[in-house]
């Protein structure tokens, strides 16, 4: 479970390296009025993250005003894909603002249309029509839409049933949570869509079934667990609009096996189903393609995005096909924000800077130095890290009770703790609240990376020593 880091600082071990330095007790004495002021006036879902406070960002670090600099294992929640204060988008945005236009609502503008045709040439046919957003969350809000109004045009008013998978994670708005796979996220909203229904992910981690490495594996036998719980649910394939997965489950940094996620598109193809993928933090180069999904070898018929498509800015997109983006007529679906035209300047430059600058050959590149590392971690510590998963420069780390499937949050918890003493700076763990999450920008060189990994090396010898 999710806790707050404690108001209290203590005299760690000095740090200063090439990529990081440490000089202060960790958090900074002086740095706690500013986290206590955001503990007074905002609500304590805010207060989770490690206290530090970010004062400058470059590149792959992020440093305070008291001296600390911290290699970036966070990339700010997977947004920062192109690094921290990237100049080229910094200009863009500067450019951008000089010109007096800083909102334009859907009156025409010429970034929002550089933007969207940009999106369109970089995706696989036949995602070529694009909608700007502003949040992952508003990108999944659309797509279910979408899904249910071409289902009822398809099938009539039963083909409105959107699937969804146990664990996924698509926002945390209304339509989005329900959508999730959490059963406890959405006890708040009591009176829960009964047409939006969830299934098991093919989790390695948590099902034998799902788990390729094992002799008798098959991808047949996997899927058809995938229709056992629509026969339990008695969900009927003709009565289903949409089937939306996240490419690979944030919480877990889990994906689907390839040989699963064709079959799912066979049988999205079938019963004319959309397929969606919710790419939000999966996208932009993130898991050393450009999109997630093309490790699977398939295409949605649409796909949310948002993150790092702008490594800064909010903003967001559906892109999808035409004949199921142009199901609402003029002025029937927008968005007050829809490309803003800072976020637009901000998107495109970011996008061209992660193609010109071979970000996603980069993150390729890492994600073997990532999985070597992390594989010679799981050899070194089977009895406390439950799973190991990632691709590119996306990994996570389950961490649970020596020997066994329970989750350990206090380790998962501690091991965060001495990373930021160390000049790493990685977020609270996700999931279940026991997976350790490394997902550097983009940028990061091979050395920082390197010495970033040593340090949690480092941090899980310590935390388990003490545990």
């Amino acid at each position: 479970m999710a806790k707050s880091f404690d108001l209290v600082s203590r005299k760690v071990e000095k740090v200063k390296t090439k990529n990081r330095e440490i000089k202060t007790e960790i958090p900074v004495l002086e740095s706690l009025e500013t986290v206590k002021q955001l503990r007074e006036y905002e609500p304590l879902s805010m207060s989770g993250q490690p206290l530090v406070v970010w004062n400058k960002g470059k590149d792959f670090n992020v440093s305070d005003k008291h001296g600390n600099k911290w290699i970036d294992f966070s990339s700010g929640v997977l947004v920062a894909n192109a690094g921290h204060g990237n100049k080229a988008i910094s200009k863009a945005i500067i450019n951008q603002v000089s010109r007096g236009l800083l909102h334009n609502y859907c009156f025409p503008s010429e970034i929002r249309a550089e933007l969207v045709k940009k999106l369109s040439e970089i995706c696989p046919e036949p995602l070529k029509k694009v909608f700007l957003l502003t949040t992952g969350a508003e990108s999944v809000e659309c797509a279910i839409k979408l899904c249910r109004t071409y289902g009822k045009k398809a099938g009539g008013s039963k083909k409105i049933k959107i699937i969804t998978f146990e664990d996924d994670f698509h926002g945390r708005t209304m339509g989005a949570q329900m959508a999730g796979g959490s059963e406890k996220a959405k006890e708040w909203i009591v009176n829960l869509d009964p047409d939006m229904q969830q299934v098991p992910f093919p989790n390695a981690f948590k099902y034998s079934w799902a788990d390729e490495q094992l002799e008798n594996y098959s991808d047949e036998k996997c899927f058809n667990m995938f229709l056992d719980h629509l026969n339990e649910q008695n969900i009927k394939p003709g009565e289903i609009a949409g089937i939306m997965p996240e490419t690979f489950q944030g919480g877990w940094v889990q994906m689907m096996p390839p040989g699963y996620a064709r079959i799912l598109r066979e049988f999205c193809n079938q019963y004319d189903i959309l397929l969606v993928f919710d790419e939000v933090q999966a996208g932009f180069g993130r898991s050393g393609k450009l999109f997630s999904f093309q490790h699977y070898g398939i295409v949605p018929d649409l796909v949310c995005c948002g993150k790092g498509i702008s490594s800064s800015l909010p903003i967001s997109a559906v892109i999808g096909r035409p004949d199921v983006m142009n199901l609402y007529g003029p002025n029937q679906m927008t968005s007050t924000h829809t490309g803003n035209p800072v976020c637009a300047a901000a998107a495109l430059a970011n996008i061209k800077y992660i193609f010109e600058n071979k970000l996603i050959e980069n993150s390729c590149k890492l994600g073997g130095v990532c999985k070597e590392y992390f594989g010679r971690l799981k050899k070194k510590y089977p009895d406390i890290i439950g799973s190991l998963q990632g691709r590119g420069l996306v990994w996570g780390l389950v961490f649970v009770k020596n020997g066994t499937k329970d989750i350990d949050t206090d380790l998962a918890h501690e091991i965060v703790k001495k990373c930021i003493e160390k000049g790493v700076m990685l977020f609270a763990p996700v999931g279940s609240g026991a997976t350790i999450k490394v997902c550097p920008p983009l940028v990061i060189t091979e050395d920082a990376l390197l010495e970033g990994l040593e340090v949690l090396g480092e941090a899980i010898e310590e935390a388990a020593e003490s545990n």
